[in-house]
């Protein structure tokens, strides 16, 4: 129980920081795992993208895409 718990805070802690960040600015999933790792969190891709399209999803953040280098790029803004 100790590991999931853990894990829950974890990711709640991840979440709260992603949103503060895309109150003040709009926000990319690479910035995002920098910034994240700046703070000690050691977040891939894997787990940081399905976060930010669960939390587009429920209402929390807003996307629009744009590209970058002929790369598509999502930033993400809280609603």
């Amino acid at each position: 129980m100790g590991d999931l718990l853990t894990k829950m805070f974890y990711g709640g802690f991840v979440r709260l920081h992603i949103l503060y960040h895309a109150t003040r600015e709009d926000i990319f999933g690479v910035e995002m795992m920098e910034e994240l790792g700046r703070h000690g969190y050691e977040i891939g891709s894997g787990t940081l993208y399905p976060m930010l399209q669960k939390l587009e999803e429920a209402g929390y953040l807003t996307c629009r895409a744009e590209v970058i280098g002929g790369k598509q790029r999502k930033y993400y803004r809280a609603t």
